[in-house]
């Protein structure tokens, strides 16, 4: 096992890779965007990789498949969990269809179960449909540390942890994630996904990176607004990208606000902080 610093450092695990003969790679999404997206990174042998693991949020599809091409990570599994479960309640195999690699957290893990339920009802929706993913079993925590409300809140009499994760399970068992409940959109009544979203504009050939949250509106209760990162040399304006999405998504999913940033609020581990982007959408907007 390679530690090539205290911090995460895309140069320093790029060289380690090369030097180290590395095969497997570990990370959050926003650490191989940070790889990949290094004007040096084409300078890197990376051709002894093979696996690795990505996990702690949503991963694009698109991110999974230049992974696979470009850091010859065919054997890329991607993991989906909390640390309140410990860690992992379900995970893609190297051997799955390479659409279910891309697009799926995978199966369900031995000696556990999962249910998705209509966050309202709580009752079990169809496959296909979207509920709030609920997990069981030994991977479970007890509870949280002195803190019996907050236990409660999470996991309920029959032991089920409600994650707040939005997802699908498809007829083979294989989930998808499709949001945040905290993270889901309403705006005028209509129920809008960010991920859904940002998988589009992640199309773009001159966007590196995307996140999308809502912020509050007098109007519609909410809007979108869309945080991008350009590829170096590329300039976009919001008309661009507004005449990207039109007919291509619902013209209630094409975002009102944009902000181009070079960076996005992390958390120390690489996990992007939308609370945080929200505190300065609204200030900035308002």
């Amino acid at each position: 096992m390679i530690y090539v610093g205290e911090s995460f450092d895309p140069v320093k695990v790029l060289e380690a890779i090369q030097n180290e003969k590395a095969t497997s790679l570990y990370g959050v999404p926003t650490m191989f965007f940070a790889e990949l997206n290094h004007p040096d990174f084409y300078k890197f042998d990376m051709s002894s990789l093979r696996t690795g693991v990505m996990a702690g949020s949503l991963c694009p599809s698109k991110l999974m498949r230049r992974v696979n091409k470009e850091m010859h990570i065919t054997q890329m599994e991607i993991c989906y969990g909390m640390t309140e479960t410990s860690p992992v309640s379900t995970q893609t195999r190297h051997d799955a269809p390479f659409e279910k690699q891309v697009n799926t957290v995978g199966q369900i893990m031995p000696h556990t179960e999962i249910k998705l339920v209509d966050p309202e009802t709580q009752q079990v929706v169809p496959l296909g449909e979207k509920g709030e993913l609920c997990t069981r079993g030994y991977c479970v925590m007890l509870g949280y540390w002195n803190d019996p409300v907050k236990t409660s809140e999470a996991i309920d009499e029959a032991r089920w942890m409600h994650t707040g994760d939005l997802a699908t399970m498809d007829e083979d068992g294989y989930i998808s994630i499709v949001g945040r409940i905290k993270d889901m959109i309403i705006r005028g009544g209509e129920n809008i996904y960010p991920k859904e979203i940002e998988e589009f504009l992640l199309r773009h050939q001159d966007i590196e990176n995307v996140q999308v949250i809502g912020v509050p509106d007098n109007k519609y209760g909410e809007e979108i607004c869309a945080w991008i990162r350009l590829k170096e040399g590329s300039h976009l304006s919001p008309e661009d990208i507004i005449s990207f999405s039109k007919g291509q998504i619902a013209h209630f999913k094409i975002p009102k606000y944009f902000k181009f940033v070079d960076e996005f609020p992390l958390t120390v581990t690489g996990k992007i902080r939308k609370v945080e982007m929200r505190k300065i959408s609204t200030a900035e907007i308002a």
